[in-house]
């Protein structure tokens, strides 16, 4: 592959950075892809076991972003629908207030829900405060994968 699409692949897999912080965009979906292209262009034995790799790896970090953090969510006794709350007034958030609308949204979506679950404050925001450990937890499984795909390819092209 040329500089320039060696170029554009690494700045696909960078965009993909965003999507872990960003919720809206498929962060490790976009890097996958990106090592799929390469790996198309490519097509050397080098190519097909990093886009299996990578393909391992994006796989493993979908799935544990998801199981650690909500298993810890269940332990906690916060519900879904007030994770789901806190996902629509993210989405909300993230429209209305540039950059830290989503952060903003997300909080207020699960407070809400667990001030209209619960008694009270002294209640609501222990449980607020487990949901924004377990989606900062999910964000940092989705960063660690998200830096061991792009390891990976940047390690081949490198040294490859």
């Amino acid at each position: 592959m040329e500089t320039t699409g060696l170029v554009l692949v690494g700045l696909a897999i960078l965009v993909g950075l965003l999507g872990v912080i960003v919720p809206a965009l498929p962060g490790l979906l976009l890097v996958w892809g990106a090592v799929l292209v390469w790996a198309l262009v490519e097509r050397t034995a080098l190519a097909w076991v990093v886009l299996a790799v990578a393909t391992a790896l994006v796989a493993t970090g979908e799935v544990v972003k998801y199981l650690i953090p909500s298993r810890r969510m269940r332990a906690a006794g916060v519900p879904a629908t007030s994770l789901a709350a806190g996902g629509v007034l993210a989405i909300v958030g993230f429209f209305v207030i540039p950059v830290v609308g989503g952060l903003i949204g997300f909080v207020l979506g699960v407070y809400l829900a667990e001030r209209l679950r619960l008694p009270g404050h002294a209640e609501a925001w222990p449980s607020t405060l487990h949901a924004l450990k377990a989606a900062g937890l999910s964000m940092l499984i989705e960063l660690g994968a998200w830096l061991l795909v792009a390891g990976t390819w940047l390690g081949a092209v490198l040294f490859g």
